[in-house]
C-alpha cells in the first residue's frame, strides 16, 4: 500500500465557504475518497430514469438532470483548478457563478449521458489526484479571490459531489 499524498487539508487551505463540503469528508485518503465517491454517485444516479430527469422538487429549483450538470461542470472547475495549481502554471484563477454556467449548458442532454460524463470525469480526477506527488499536493494559488490549496480541492471535489447527492436522495428520490 502506497503512503497517502493527499491528506484532509487544514482549515486555512480553503475559504470558509468550502468547509460546507470539506466537512464531509472525513477520510485522510482524498485519492481513495474521490475513487469511493465516483462509486456512490455513480449508484445513486445511474438507477434513475430519464423520466424523472425534469423532475424538480419546487419550481424555483434545478431540475434532477440540471443538478447533475451542475456537478459536472463544477467537477470540470474544481479539477482545473487542482491541475493549474499542482503544476504551477499560475498563482490565480477566476471563479465561476453557477447559475450564469447552468444558462449556457446544452438543454435536454439525457441524462445517462452526464451520468457517464460524470463518471469519466471523475475517473481522469482520480488518476490525477493519485499521482500527485507531496510537494504538488500542497500547493497552492488564489481561486475566486480566495487562497486554495490543492489537496483542499480534491476534499471540496469529494464534499461538492456529496452535498448534492444528499440533495438528491432527501428532496428529489425520497417523494
Amino acid at each position: 500500500m502506497s503512503a497517502v499524498v493527499l491528506g484532509r487539508p487544514e482549515p486555512s487551505e480553503y475559504a470558509a465557504y468550502y468547509e460546507k463540503y470539506v466537512s464531509r469528508v472525513p477520510e485522510e485518503d482524498l485519492a481513495a475518497a474521490l475513487e469511493n465517491d465516483r462509486r456512490a454517485i455513480m449508484e445513486l444516479l445511474r438507477p434513475i430514469p430519464e423520466s424523472r430527469a425534469g423532475h424538480r422538487y419546487d419550481p424555483a429549483k434545478w431540475s434532477i438532470r440540471e443538478v447533475v450538470q451542475h456537478v459536472v461542470d463544477s467537477e470540470r472547475v474544481f479539477g482545473f483548478r487542482g491541475f493549474w495549481f499542482a503544476r504551477n502554471a499560475g498563482d490565480s484563477l477566476p471563479g465561476f457563478e453557477q447559475d450564469d454556467v447552468m444558462r449556457s449548458a446544452p438543454p435536454g442532454t439525457p441524462l445517462a449521458d452526464l451520468v457517464a460524463e460524470l463518471d469519466h470525469v471523475r475517473s481522469g480526477h482520480v488518476r490525477f489526484f493519485r499521482a500527485l506527488d507531496p510537494e504538488a499536493g500542497n500547493r497552492s494559488g488564489i481561486a475566486s479571490g480566495n487562497p486554495v490549496s490543492v489537496r483542499a480541492i480534491a476534499a471540496i471535489i469529494v464534499g461538492h459531489s456529496r452535498h448534492h447527492a444528499a440533495i438528491l436522495r432527501e428532496r428529489y428520490l425520497s417523494a
